[in-house]
């Protein structure tokens, strides 16, 4: 009896220290695909100067809700983070165009 009951004390505190692990991802491999798109969205409209103020933070707050296994809130931040990377680099480009001299 006295065995059992410490292998069942040893199982439950090797479960408890399993599961207060952090982990630095969601565990979601389609959530980490999104955040990795978003980030590179973000860098590439950064590399022309079009990276919006907050694309970071919301991108870091979907990091954030992921680990707290918020999956569907982490997923909207991703792709709102994703959104504004690509409309930034669009928005760059565009300006960059229209920044060209007038010929009249």
């Amino acid at each position: 009896m006295l065995a059992k009951t410490a292998s069942t004390i040893l199982l439950v505190a090797l479960l408890s220290a399993c599961a207060s692990t952090t982990e630095k991802g969601s565990g979601n491999p389609d959530l980490e695909r999104l955040i990795e798109d978003a980030e590179e969205a973000i860098d590439k409209a950064a590399s022309i100067g079009g990276e919006w103020r907050d694309s970071r933070t919301i991108l870091d707050k979907a990091r954030e809700a992921g680990q707290r296994g918020e999956l569907e809130q982490a997923t909207k931040l991703a792709e709102q983070a994703k959104k504004q990377g690509e409309m930034g680099y669009q928005q760059a480009q565009e300006q960059k165009i229209s920044a060209s001299p007038w010929l009249f």
